[in-house]
């Protein structure tokens, strides 16, 4: 980290990207002392303008102003820039540190830490595991890729505990960031654009959240998943290793047996029936252990953490289930970016699926739905400008194959295909942008399009 993070009488603090995280950690630096300029090359959204203002925050966007950013003893980049950015090569080429927000904001709270990564069900396991602390009456925090900027909420609150959902990206940007327990729900390929193709280099972004840990801390992680095991095996950690398990029973951590959800951790044992869960599907069963095994080892009631478990309502845009017309149940799973998600989602229904999929394609490799979509897909709709790659994948085993170019086109025909006891499950295995904002709004049209049926 840079030093003298609290010495900051003439630390010029420089944020890249005026989102977020980087209006969230402006926030912070003020209040901490920093000199504080904010830089956005694209257009600051107006309530993030109205922030800086009202904190008399210096900014620009429409450009990056070199000289003045080139002046700065520290720089907070957005996630969303890439690491071999031009101009984030010349800062380093120069010396000047460039962290990420979570990071930067480790430096300035005491706050007992879970940090939570993972390819696919770290929203989920995020949200639940914030369910069970906060339901077990701690003052806890939920921040990273969902809520607020873990920096602002460390300048404006004053929670004994946060639990955050961390990319890739933002683990990239961390030198000493510390959490005391963290959780690695799994590891596929993904955003394998930002790491030169390279599986390993993603991987080892991901293992970055172990990297400062130290034997009092707690790593919690998939005991199922080859990738972490292989790693695991190869590069010793010094953390306390509480694994979980579909397949094995373990002396320590979180497994299934006889149709109970039994948890070890130092001496002590949780179960409950896995009936009480709410959350449906096997990927589902694994964050509901990494998230109670978490309550466990912070010191949650038993009895609290089985009823937490109950009450959970799940994740927007995750599994959601949106409405059931004419008996076909209708379900929005449009946070599903990549195949391994989609292969969760898919793995999960239980009739007749018509599936609506597409998207931008990051070098998915299909073949590992094709023998779910041979069980369960009776028909597919294609939604993305580029459809080619999903008829090449699946026109051998799916008679009935419709490419539509608007959500509104794609739930339509899906509502013509499906019959009674039937599901329509939107899961596109790809992301957004070629026809839409980002995930969000494309669930949000799906639920808008269903309802309109």
């Amino acid at each position: 980290m840079f030093q003298g993070t609290k010495n900051t009488e003439r630390n010029f603090l420089v944020i890249l990207g005026g989102g977020e995280s980087g209006v969230g950690t402006a926030i912070l630096g003020k209040k901490e002392g920093f000199r504080v300029f904010v830089s956005d090359r694209g257009k600051i959204a107006e309530k993030f303008r109205i922030q800086l203002e009202e904190h008399g925050i210096a900014w620009e966007d429409g450009q990056h102003s070199e000289e003045k950013i080139m002046q700065a003893d520290l720089v907070m980049k957005s996630p969303g820039i890439p690491d071999d950015a031009p101009l984030v090569s010349r800062l380093r080429g120069k010396g000047i540190p460039v962290i990420s927000e979570i990071e930067f904001a480790y430096s300035f709270t005491n706050a007992v830490l879970v940090g939570i990564t993972g390819s696919n069900g770290k929203t989920t396991t995020t949200m639940l595991t914030h369910h069970l602390l906060k339901d077990g009456g701690l003052n806890v925090g939920m921040a990273g890729n969902v809520g607020q900027s873990f920096a602002k909420q460390v300048a404006q609150t004053n929670a004994d505990h946060f639990v955050l959902e961390l990319s890739s990206f933002q683990l990239d940007g961390i030198e000493e960031f510390r959490p005391h327990i963290a959780v690695l729900t799994n590891i596929t390929p993904d955003h394998l654009d930002r790491y030169r193709h390279d599986f390993n280099q993603y991987i080892a972004s991901k293992f970055r959240i172990v990297k400062n840990q130290t034997e009092k801390d707690y790593f919690i992680y998939d005991a199922d998943d080859p990738v972490i095991m292989k790693w695991l095996q190869e590069n010793p950690i010094q953390s306390q290793k509480l694994p979980f398990s579909l397949r094995e029973e373990l002396e320590q951590g979180a497994f299934i047996k006889d149709k109970q959800l039994i948890i070890r951790t130092d001496n002590s044992e949780l179960t409950m029936p896995t009936s009480n869960l709410t959350l449906e599907g096997k990927h589902n069963a694994k964050n509901a252990m990494a998230a109670a095994t978490v309550a466990q080892l912070l010191r949650i009631r038993k009895e609290t953490i089985r009823q937490s478990m109950e009450s959970f309502q799940g994740v927007e845009h995750r599994l959601e289930k949106v409405l059931k017309i004419n008996n076909v149940q209708y379900i929005n799973d449009s946070k599903a970016t990549n195949v391994n998600a989609t292969y969760y989602a898919l793995e999960s229904m239980d009739t007749e699926t018509v599936w609506i999929v597409g998207g931008v394609d990051k070098g998915n490799e299909y073949a590992e739905l094709l023998p779910l979509v041979n069980e369960k897909v009776k028909a597919i709709v294609c939604l993305g400008v580029n459809n080619q790659p999903i008829i090449e994948a699946f026109g051998n085993c799916v008679d009935l194959i419709f490419e539509t170019q608007s959500m509104e086109d794609a739930v339509k025909q899906a509502y013509k295909l499906a019959e009674r006891g039937d599901a329509v499950l939107l899961s596109p295995a790809c992301a957004s942008f070629d026809l839409f904002q980002n995930y969000e709004d494309r669930g949000r049209q799906f639920k808008e399009a269903v309802r309109k049926l």
